[in-house]
């Protein structure tokens, strides 16, 4: 063997070996072990968060959470000799989780677990630092390894001010001295139910004041690093905009200000709302058209516009099933009624992709800033830490940046462009025409409704049954409308303005596609003046089901036919 292989070879086994050492001194308690392992991998490791990302105050946060998280979790790493691959998938997951670009997944390690802390479990962490400052520290421990302790330390302890006096003496009881739950009931004199109850309220209790100290803490760091600031675009045109699909209203507003002047039938249409049907079994639930993957649908959409997106995103499951804004008192649909709802804990992700996206001179899409419909965030004010947002259904204003997600819904979604790239109308056409047909065959994840062409089925045996909603039936009666007008307008667009000879074959296809949806159109706006919005007339009543359902028989076949005129224009395009 050379000999620079070969020491090379043996450099490499000593490095290794090194590790190994270091890993079982530093769960030993050696602060100094793992203060040496801190300095000779964090280059190596901040190299490998900067492949997941180009902006270096990104990586240098998530290499921070990495070495805290590692820290917490060395003692669950059984295997030390891999302690270098074990850290860059610590890095990974966490980059995972900050970019939103992949499964959300927490570490594990190589040979499972004997104990597990995770900063994201609060249960977790406040076990951990309990025992962990139960112990003395040793004085020749690591300086660095000394701070991380305190920090984390000193971060808990004044989470726990959120508590009340009783509260706080509990959990302390159980986390700090690890008392049982019998022996606290006994200790204060109640039972073992209601020490139950108070360590849940409180576990809410510090979550809420967690979120609220990290947003606290981002707003500061954006201070120290004078960045503090106010920033308000142009109030968006799109604002004006006379269209129910509000999330459309919201992707043309973000197309002007990248300087994308598209009509409102060509984003409609290119998007692939212009075909969108969902509807929920049952009683035609108001939150049906909006009962889609935002993250997944709307980005597909902006590829086909030339654009490239990033989301933030935390959902309550089903909430929209149980609530319509329309229906419920509008003292829920103010600000103090957001201030007793919980906080989302991706909201310091959230806040930081909408200072990134307006400093670039691009507003944001955004969910439920004041009903649960799409609106646009346009500026921000550090300083009073405000939003500035409004939308196309009479909403203008400020909102506090705590309030983002405490909606009446309390979902939290804010979208923002990232980047454009070169495309032409053939490659945008192919996307929007995949899309549509990809929706109309159900390909979707169901989420509670129905989507495409099979929403047909379920709406017109709602109908049958007579158990339909009034108001949400004339919602999605009037998305829809909206959407095959838009359809119609699209297709006629295509065919009279691009004027590329890749389009000639498909030219005349595209004219019956307009007037085939021009029909439905027209069908639906019957349906419209049938159950007018928001009041939705009487769709139960026996004579005006029936009508409808003449009139939804005679739409899906249309919709049928529309269909196999879309999949004759992609086959042509891809031939």
């Amino acid at each position: 063997m050379d000999a620079k292989i070969l020491n090379r070879y043996e450099d490499q086994e000593e490095d290794m070996t090194a590790d190994d050492v270091l890993v079982e001194r530093a769960k030993d308690g050696d602060g100094e072990a793992f203060g040496e392992l801190v300095r000779r991998h964090r280059a190596k490791v901040y190299g490998y968060a900067r492949s997941y990302t180009q902006e270096p105050f990104l990586a240098e946060d998530i290499v921070q959470e990495a070495l805290i998280r590692a820290f917490l979790h060395l003692g669950s790493l059984m295997d030390s000799r891999r302690f270098l691959p074990w850290l860059h998938r610590i890095v990974r997951n966490q980059a995972y989780t900050r970019l939103q670009k992949g499964p959300q997944k927490r570490e594990q390690p190589f040979s499972g677990l004997q104990e597990k802390t995770d900063w994201e479990d609060l249960d977790s962490i406040l076990h951990r630092l309990g025992r962990r400052w139960s112990q003395p520290v040793d004085p020749a421990t690591n300086p660095e390894e000394i701070m991380v302790r305190r920090e984390l330390l000193q971060t808990i302890t004044s989470l726990l001010h959120c508590l009340n006096p009783r509260e706080r003496k509990i959990v302390e009881s159980h986390f700090f001295n690890h008392l049982s739950p019998l022996e606290i009931a006994r200790l204060f004199q109640i039972s073992q139910a209601n020490v139950y109850q108070v360590l849940s309220r409180s576990r809410k209790k510090l979550i809420q004041e967690k979120t609220r100290v990290v947003v606290d803490q981002y707003v500061q760091s954006r201070k120290e690093a004078g960045i503090m600031k106010k920033v308000v675009l142009n109030t968006p045109e799109a604002f004006s905009l006379h269209t129910w699909v509000t999330c459309v209203m919201a992707l043309r507003g973000m197309l002007e200000a990248a300087n994308r002047k598209l009509t409102l039938p060509m984003v409609m249409g290119l998007s692939g709302h212009a075909f969108r049907l969902t509807v929920v079994p049952e009683h035609v639930h108001i939150a049906g058209p909006t009962m889609f993957e935002f993250g997944p649908v709307l980005a597909r959409g902006l590829r086909n516009l030339g654009f490239t997106s990033r989301s933030i995103s935390d959902f309550k499951q089903a909430a929209g099933i149980e609530i319509n804004a329309n229906l419920v008192e509008p003292s829920l649909l103010g600000a103090n009624a957001r201030e007793k709802r919980q906080l989302s804990q991706v909201l310091p992700q959230a806040l930081e992709l909408i200072h990134r996206s307006v400093d670039r001179g691009y507003p944001v899409l955004a969910w439920d800033m004041f009903i649960p419909e799409f609106a646009l965030i346009y500026g921000y004010d550090d300083e009073q830490k405000l939003l500035h947002a409004g939308d196309n259904c009479g909403h203008l204003g400020t909102i506090p940046y705590d309030h983002l997600g405490r909606g009446l819904i309390e979902d939290l979604f804010v979208l923002a462009l990232d980047e454009s790239f070169e495309t032409d109308q053939r490659q945008m056409l192919i996307g929007a025409l995949q899309m549509a047909i990809s929706h109309a065959r159900g390909e979707e994840p169901a989420f509670g409704a129905t989507h495409g062409l099979d929403a047909y089925a379920d709406w017109l045996n709602a109908f049958e049954k007579r158990t339909i909603e009034p108001n949400g039936n004339a919602y999605t009666l009037a998305i829809a409308h909206d959407a095959r007008r838009n359809a119609s307008d699209f297709w006629k667009e295509i065919a009279e303005t691009w004027t590329d000879t890749t389009f000639d074959a498909i030219r005349p296809v595209c004219l019956q596609a307009a007037a085939q949806y021009g029909a439905i159109a027209d069908e639906f706006a019957q349906l419209c003046r049938l159950f007018p919005f928001p009041a939705g007339g009487e769709p139960n009543d026996p004579q005006q089901s029936a009508q409808a359902i003449a009139l939804l028989t005679s739409i899906e076949a249309k919709e049928r036919q529309a269909l196999v005129l879309m999949e004759t224009m992609l086959h042509a395009l891809t031939a």
